[in-house]
C-alpha cells in the first residue's frame, strides 16, 4: 500500500485522466471486436463488464461507458428481442466487476469470470424460453430443453470470457506496471 502526500496528491489527480482514457480506449476497443466475425457467443461482451466494472473509478461510468459502447457494437451487429435481457445480464457482470475493485487476484479474476458466465447463460436462456423464441414449450421439460440446448453457447461464453478477461486485465496490469502514472490512487485515499 502506497502513502501518499499532499504533493503526490496533486500528481495523482492531475494524471486521473490518462487512465480514464487508457481504461475507455480499452472498452471501447473490446466492444469494437463484436462486429468480427466470430463464434457464437465467443465475444468479449462478458469480460468487457468485469473490467468495466473493476476499473472505472466512477460507478455511473463503470455501468453506462461500457453498455454504451456495446449498444453501440448493436448498431452493427443488430437488434433482436433478447437484447434487454442481455443488456441486463451484461449490468450484473459490470456488479460481479466491482466486487474486483479491491483484490485483482487472478484466482477472484477467473472466479468472477466463471460467475458471470453462468448468470449470462441463466439469464439468457430463461429470457429464450420465457419470450418464446425458439420451439420450448411453457413447461418445466421445455425450459431445461432450453438450457439442455445452451450448454453449447455457454461453453463459447466462458472460452471467450476467459479469454477477453485475459487479454483486458492482463494489458491494463500491463501498462499500470510500464507506466506508473496510469496505476490508481488507492481506492481508500480522499481527496479534499
Amino acid at each position: 500500500m502506497h502513502s501518499y502526500e499532499p504533493e503526490q496528491l496533486k500528481k495523482h489527480n492531475g494524471l486521473i485522466k490518462p487512465r480514464a482514457l487508457v481504461i475507455a480506449g480499452i472498452v471501447v476497443a473490446a466492444a469494437a471486436l463484436r462486429i468480427l466475425p466470430h463464434p457464437i457467443n465467443f465475444t468479449p461482451v462478458g469480460a468487457l463488464a468485469l473490467f468495466g466494472g473493476s476499473y472505472f473509478a466512477s460507478k455511473r461510468l463503470a455501468f453506462l461507458f461500457p453498455l454504451f459502447a456495446i449498444i453501440a457494437g448493436d448498431v452493427f451487429v443488430g437488434f433482436h428481442r433478447l437484447l434487454p435481457y442481455v443488456y441486463a445480464s451484461f449490468l450484473v457482470s459490470v456488479a460481479l466487476g466491482l466486487c474486483l475493485r479491491r483484490d485483482r487476484s487472478a484466482a477472484r479474476i477467473g472466479l468472477y469470470t466463471l460467475a458471470g458466465a453462468i448468470q449470462f447463460f441463466l439469464v439468457t436462456n430463461f429470457a429464450l424460453w420465457a419470450l418464446a423464441i425458439g420451439r420450448y414449450p411453457k413447461t418445466f421439460d421445455g425450459l431445461v430443453s432450453c438450457y439442455l440446448a445452451g450448454i453449447p453457447f455457454f461453453w463459447n461464453t466462458l472460452a471467450g470470457d476467459a479469454l477477453y478477461v485475459s487479454m483486458l486485465f492482463g494489458g491494463m496490469a500491463f501498462l499500470e506496471h510500464r507506466f506508473p502514472a496510469l496505476r490508481a490512487v488507492p481506492l481508500d485515499l480522499k481527496f479534499s
